[in-house]
């Protein structure tokens, strides 16, 4: 099944999963609506797309704002016509220990991580349920399936939206489709908003070790896509072969 001109709303779309999946689906002919805190960033993206014969959008989005949510999603139709999926991606990772008692970034991370897929979802839905159809794709993380030291509140949020989405696939219905995507480690900017230094070593030597391309979650999110409407892609897994 083609992505061709289908709509397409992406959080978190200024780098790493985000700016992949916006290029890859642009590339296959979907209409992307792209939404970061990053305007320059956005725009860079939008030109970079657009050069090559692709159409995209963005508008600044706050993903801790639920009105921003709203707003990305009535800008998406009002470009579109319509919109045929939403990919919250939207994520940040200031991990640390329980005992670094950092816990702005406990707060930081329910706030992007989880209230944000919430907004997302609670503004897609209703353009989804008159169009009788849509797709919600979350963005996860391995680190909700295997738990480690420093991460207890990144793979508590992240754990949170894999619960929200699959009590969501359950009530959808035949006509909206729902999948959750988990990266392992991937070579994006993760590490830029960690703020405990022995947290940020850590991942730093990880990410140099064995991390992956964004763009395998990309091609992930894309085949979920490209399945015929009838058939739900759940849950996909992507992470590096050498990762534990």
């Amino acid at each position: 099944m083609s992505i061709e001109g289908k709509v397409v709303a992406i959080t978190g779309a200024s780098s790493g999963i985000g700016r992949a999946t916006a290029k890859l689906l642009a590339e296959q002919g979907a209409f992307v609506a792209l939404g970061a805190r990053n305007e320059q960033a956005l725009q860079a993206l939008v030109d970079e797309i657009t050069a090559t014969g692709g159409k995209a959008v963005f508008k600044r989005t706050d993903v801790r704002h639920r009105s921003d949510l709203e707003e990305l999603v009535a800008f998406a139709v009002a470009r579109g016509g319509r919109l045929d999926v939403i990919v919250n991606n939207a994520g940040v990772g200031p991990i640390s220990r329980f005992d670094a008692l950092r816990v702005d970034d406990w707060d930081a991370m329910i706030d992007v991580n989880f209230r944000g897929t919430l907004y997302g979802i609670a503004a897609a839905l209703p353009v989804f349920g008159r169009q009788q159809s849509g797709h919600v794709v979350n963005v996860v993380s391995t680190a909700g399936l295997q738990m480690l030291p420093t991460m207890g509140v990144y793979a508590a949020t992240k754990n949170a939206v894999r619960t929200a989405t699959e009590v969501l696939r359950q009530e959808a219905g035949p006509n909206l489709r729902v999948t959750e995507v988990s990266p392992g480690i991937i070579a994006t900017h993760f590490g830029d908003t960690i703020t405990d230094p022995p947290a940020k070593k850590m991942i730093e030597q990880q990410l140099g070790g064995i991390a992956i391309s964004p763009d395998a979650i990309a091609r992930g999110i894309l085949y979920a896509l490209e399945q015929p409407p009838e058939v739900d892609v759940g849950s996909v897994v992507i992470r590096p072969t050498a990762q534990g």
